[in-house]
């Protein structure tokens, strides 16, 4: 039977997933955020775990603000690729899935029987794509202010639309409603959310830079050692 899907939300709620596609989710999940406590305790260095619980405050607060889109629908920032961005992409994982992990079990934001695919869809898709697509944008630009905020921008929209197509892939899949209805409806509605989460994350990106962009130095350290030898520098920034 096809669930008619408005309003669209990322949260995939309780009973919109297959049995086998919430499983394959729930495990592949697992093992991903299993090796992202691995890496982040072999990795992460002490000054970045502040950063982590400031992070995850203002992700969670972030996304609790929903801004209206269009057709009585409305969106909020997912954060993956911000958090990646400043603190990579093993961190950001955590990071994120401790927001959504929060507000399934308290706010019923999405399902139980659907958290693994949340999770892979807003947090891991989102900070692993978001992370290369920033370093790839950064890289090509030559590690100037103005590629650091448009890498910013290109990672948080692209891995809002990319999410946006794995959670119709698994709608689909799921027969929870046609390919050929879940696919525009999600990508149509995404396309502009995911310029305000461009914007918002080139803003915090911006104000990260001005005042401390040694931490964006310590979370890419190949694309700011090109930086630097390139002649930025972060007291230039301010």
């Amino acid at each position: 039977m096809t669930i008619p899907l408005l309003p669209i939300y990322m949260h995939i709620p309780d009973g919109f997933l297959s049995v086998p596609v919430a499983t394959v989710m729930y495990v592949i999940t697992a093992i991903i955020i299993g090796a992202a406590v691995r890496q982040t305790n072999r990795h992460l260095k002490e000054s970045t775990a502040p950063l982590m619980g400031v992070l995850a405050a203002f992700i969670f607060a972030a996304q609790m603000m929903n801004f209206p889109v269009a057709g009585g629908t409305s969106g909020h920032m997912l954060g993956g690729a911000l958090a990646a961005i400043l603190v990579g992409p093993w961190a950001a994982v955590l990071i994120m899935t401790t927001v959504i992990g929060v507000q399934a079990l308290i706010f019923q934001d999405g399902g139980l029987a659907a958290l693994g695919a949340n999770i892979f869809n807003m947090g891991i898709l989102t900070a692993f794509t978001g992370y290369a697509i920033y370093r790839t944008v950064v890289s090509v630009l030559r590690g100037t202010r103005a590629s650091m905020l448009v890498g910013s921008f290109a990672a948080a929209w692209i891995s809002v639309m990319l999410a946006a197509l794995m959670t119709s892939a698994q709608l689909a899949i799921s027969d929870t409603s046609p390919w050929s209805v879940v696919l525009p409806a999600m990508l149509g509605v995404h396309v502009l959310i995911g310029i305000g989460e461009g914007l918002i994350t080139a803003g915090a990106v911006g104000l990260v830079l001005s005042a401390r962009p040694d931490l964006l130095r310590s979370a890419t350290s190949a694309v700011t050692q090109k930086l630097s030898s390139s002649g930025y520098s972060g007291e230039s920034a301010s």
